[in-house]
């Protein structure tokens, strides 16, 4: 097993495992696992993940509760399975925002040059001249704490990469013969950028999305652990681990459990990614 970190203004590091087929198919079933869980949440969690009973409160990983109990005496194996949920859909929509906004800028820039590419490159300068965790609280406290200021802080942040991806392709791809000789036969520039350009250009930006995803994750959590994300009583592993942080030394399974969640589908798509990558022929 080899550890490689990736080139961007989030950097992370993923797994490599060598060839594409096992890590792309560790990353599917692992996400998928979660994606399954998640959608049978009310049939397999045992207990309300948000019922409290204050005759189990801090009860160890038994039977009755296999991952312990809270300090509120709510299950833990439930609460882990219904933020699945909450989760998954931060790791979802908090890429795909991010995505098209980059995606739609980046080529707009990378196809056209002059004016609009150096306006687009100092706005790029500007976003990254803050951290980008501070810069994300800083929009949503502007906001209010939320999911919804989460997507839009990560929407308004995490363009940049997606950004810079798509406009380096476009600035090689345009003087390929091909795109010539769509400009050539008067097609519109609209229809040489996403039906001759985009195609060729997109598959970098989708790999790195799924990598983009653990970033995405892991901020999500950061964020609802520090109270300006998801907020109380709604299941979310971070939000469990800041709960269970004043129990760490006589109720490690608060803070372990999720912890260990995330953990897991991060690792789903950081192989998912790996494993795309090498399936598609695509390095970051």
């Amino acid at each position: 097993m080899t550890f490689t970190r990736t080139a961007n203004a989030r950097t992370g590091w993923r797994l490599g495992f060598g060839g594409g087929a096992l890590p792309l198919a560790l990353g599917l079933a692992i996400i998928g696992t979660w994606l399954l869980l998640a959608l049978l949440a009310p049939l397999v969690a045992p207990f309300d993940p948000i019922a409290q009973d204050a005759a189990v409160r801090l009860q160890p990983p038994s039977l009755a509760h296999p991952f312990g109990t809270d300090n509120f005496g709510r299950d833990i194996l439930s609460r882990v399975i219904w933020s699945a949920r909450v989760d998954l859909q931060i790791a979802v929509f908090g890429v795909i925002f991010p995505f098209v906004i980059g995606t739609a800028a980046g080529s707009i820039a990378g196809y056209f040059g002059g004016w609009v590419d150096t306006l687009f490159m100092r706005l790029i300068d500007i976003v990254l001249a803050f951290p980008f965790l501070v810069l994300m609280m800083a929009i949503i406290v502007i906001l209010e704490p939320g999911l919804s200021s989460f997507y839009v802080a990560m929407a308004l942040v995490g363009w940049v990469s997606y950004g810079r991806l798509i406009r380096a392709q476009f600035l090689v791809l345009k003087t390929a013969d091909f795109a010539v000789a769509a400009v050539s036969l008067g097609y519109r520039p609209m229809r040489v950028m996403f039906r001759h350009l985009m195609p060729n250009a997109i598959l970098g930006s989708v790999v790195f999305s799924m990598s983009d995803a653990v970033l995405v994750l892991l901020n999500g959590a950061a964020i609802s652990y520090l109270g300006l994300g998801v907020q109380p009583p709604t299941a979310e592993w971070g939000i469990m681990i800041a709960e269970g942080q004043s129990f760490i030394t006589t109720a490690w399974w608060i803070t372990a459990f999720p912890g260990i969640a995330i953990v897991t589908l991060a690792m789903g798509f950081s192989l998912l990614a790996d494993g795309l990558g090498e399936v598609l022929g695509v390095r970051e």
